[in-house]
């Protein structure tokens, strides 16, 4: 079967609220790691497998473009993915338009192509509308690396004769530029520092694969990642790590309806953060060798002031899922976002289901923030508990897409939610697992 041909599902949802959810959902793997390691298997010439696959739209865009590049890729189980880019060819550019907008992974392919080819088309970043996601700093570490950029009525493309090794700074610890010099070093000649690096878990999960691959890549605790250039990649077979981002989606789900859910396969490692916030509030937890439960400890959940970091923080995607739990919390909440700038764009639908939520241009809070003198309306006060009511609401982006859902299941009455298509971006099959923990969906 063909990994392209995915279930893109429906664009509308209907949702009747007040019944708690309660049952099971199984995690797959990371919807923020598999894409990335999709992308590592540009690297080598031998067969990659992927195991305990999402069947979710990132990966379908990947494995088109991929395909596109004349690369293979088969499902030969329903969640076992194979990759081969024996017979790869440089990246066209009408194929580069195809797939510009749709997704900000192709942007990483960069590193891969120009270790292959010499040569690389820049796209732009695509993806949810939550914040700027520039090129410019994946351009200026390939530069530091030795590409060129040619830019010829706004076709930028990169050319090298080979990649060399560099002492690199990031201005802010990027997940994106991160995963762009460790593609890009792991080929190159020499060795490259890469200093105030992202940590997150998938990009760990990333340094396993090219591991695996044969790369030679540290990791200290000040930030910094240190890769030894190689001549040659191998194939590699690797499960990624489950998603803590849909965990955390869950929980939160479980406590705004006042229900209870066991997540099968969530982690506790990658999630230790967001538990402490979740029982701080009035959550609860058990954790167990298969996975997690989530539930409400008593009858009331307790207000909280936090603030967005990148890890070991409270990752932004955490964020808007835990708004919705925070509105049926009993005082005044207060919420600092520090990774993106306009990541509080769902907010005034919430409010028309009833919500009180302010938001503001000051920083509520005390880390150093971007932000703060940017006249960006970051900050957010909200005031509960608050009965929610059903409404019609377009999802503008992944993370609020699920976070209008479970606040549907909270409102009195029906809610209908438009581009939910969105949602499937991260979600494998949202509609059955909402099903069979006993969400109301009409017509389902």
């Amino acid at each position: 079967m063909s990994a392209s041909a995915t279930a893109r599902g429906t664009d509308q949802m209907i949702l009747r609220g007040g019944k708690p959810l309660s049952g099971e959902v199984a995690l797959k793997g990371a919807k923020n790691a598999l894409p990335k390691i999709m992308v590592a298997a540009l690297l080598t010439a031998e067969r990659c497998t992927l195991r305990n696959v999402s069947r979710i739209v990132d990966v379908a865009i990947v494995s088109d473009l991929i395909t596109a590049l004349g690369g293979e890729v088969t499902y030969t189980s329903p969640d076992v993915l194979e990759i081969c880019a024996a017979n790869l060819h440089p990246m066209e550019r009408s194929v580069l338009k195809e797939f510009t907008g749709k997704s900000r992974i192709p942007i990483l392919t960069c590193g891969p192509l120009l270790a292959r080819f010499g040569e690389a088309p820049v796209p732009s970043l695509g993806g949810c509308r939550i914040g700027t996601r520039p090129v410019d700093f994946h351009i200026r570490a390939l530069q530091d690396m030795g590409a060129q950029l040619h830019d010829e009525s706004g076709n930028a493309l990169l050319t090298c004769e080979r990649l060399y090794g560099n002492k690199i700074r990031l201005d802010y610890p990027s997940v994106g530029a991160t995963e762009q010099v460790i593609l890009a070093a792991v080929r190159a000649e020499g060795v490259t520092e890469l200093s105030n690096a992202a940590m997150e878990p998938e990009i760990m999960d990333l340094i396993m694969v090219l591991q695996k691959m044969g790369a030679v890549i540290s990791v200290d605790v000040d930030r910094v990642i240190t890769i030894i250039g190689v001549k040659v990649l191998r194939g590699f077979d690797h499960t990624p790590i489950p998603d803590r981002l849909e965990a955390a989606s869950w929980a939160s789900a479980a406590i705004a309806t006042n229900g209870r859910i066991f997540v099968r396969n969530a982690r506790q490692v990658d999630m230790m953060t967001f538990l402490n916030r979740y029982r701080q509030i009035g959550g609860d937890f058990r954790v167990t060798n298969e996975g997690i439960e989530f539930w409400r400890a008593g009858a009331k959940l307790r207000s909280s002031a936090l603030e967005t970091d990148v890890h070991p923080g409270f990752t932004t995607d955490y964020q808007q899922p835990f708004v919705i739990a925070l509105t049926q919390a009993e005082g005044v909440s207060i919420v600092h976002e520090t990774v993106y700038e306009q990541r509080f764009g769902y907010i005034d639908a919430l409010n028309r289901m009833g919500a009180q939520i302010q938001l503001y241009r000051e920083c509520l809070g005390g880390l150093r923030c971007r932000f703060g003198q940017r006249n960006y309306k970051h900050s957010a006060v909200i005031v509960g508990p608050t009965p929610l009511r059903g409404a019609e609401i377009n999802i503008p982006d992944l993370r609020a897409g699920f976070s209008y859902v479970i606040a549907a299941l909270v409102a009195e009455g029906e809610s209908t939610l438009s581009n939910t298509g969105l949602i499937e971006r991260g979600y494998e099959d949202l509609v059955g697992k909402l099903l069979r923990l006993g969400a109301q969906i009409v017509d389902a």
